[in-house]
C-alpha cells in the first residue's frame, strides 16, 4: 500500500518523537521530498546550544534502525538528520512562539502593492494570522494562506 508524503512524514515523527526525547532533543521539522532524481526523508532537530554532528548521528541511526523494521517506505530514499540552520523556517505553533520578537522575512505567493518580500519584528501569531511590525514602525498583519515562507531573517 502506497502512503502518501503526509502519512509518512507524520508517522516518521511519530518514530522519532521518543528517541528525541530521551535524548532531550526538539522535532524542529519533518519531509519527504523529491529532489533531482532522489527522494530524501529529512529531519531537523535542535536543542539549546544548538545541534552537533554526533547528535545527528545518534539520532540517525536509531531513526534508521526503526524505519528498516518499519518498512513503511516504498520508495527508495536517503535520510538525512541535521539542524535546522540559519534562517529556518517557521512552521509550528511553537516555531512562532519561540520567535516572537525575532527578525522575520516574509515571503508572499502574491504580491501587495507590488512588494513580495516583506521584513520585521514578529509581534503576533494567533494560528492564522502573522503580525510583523517594520523597521520604519508600520504593523502589517498577512494571512497564513497567503505566506509561501516565513523565517528567521539573516543578517551578515
Amino acid at each position: 500500500m502506497l502512503m502518501r508524503r503526509e502519512d509518512i512524514e507524520k508517522r516518521t515523527e511519530e518514530l522519532l518523537l521518543p528517541i528525541l526525547s530521551e535524548n532531550e532533543f526538539e522535532l524542529v521539522d519533518v519531509e519527504f521530498v523529491r529532489e533531482g532524481g532522489n527522494r530524501y526523508l529529512r529531519a531537523y532537530i535542535d536543542k539549546p546550544g544548538g545541534i552537533t554532528v554526533d547528535d545527528c548521528e545518534t539520532v540517525s541511526r536509531s531513526l534508521s534502525d526503526l524505519l528498516d523494521r518499519e518498512d513503511y517506505i516504498a520508495d527508495s530514499y536517503i535520510l538525512e538528520v541535521s539542524s535546522p540552520g540559519l534562517g529556518r523556517p517557521l512552521k509550528k505553533e511553537k516555531d512562532f512562539a519561540r520567535s516572537m520578537g525575532e527578525e522575520v522575512e516574509i515571503r508572499l505567493y502574491r504580491p501587495r502593492n507590488r512588494q513580495k518580500e516583506f521584513r520585521g519584528t514578529l509581534s503576533g501569531y494567533d494560528g492564522g494570522t502573522v503580525e510583523i511590525e517594520t523597521e520604519e514602525g508600520e504593523r502589517m498583519s498577512f494571512e497564513k494562506g497567503e505566506i509561501a515562507l516565513i523565517r528567521l531573517a539573516l543578517d551578515f
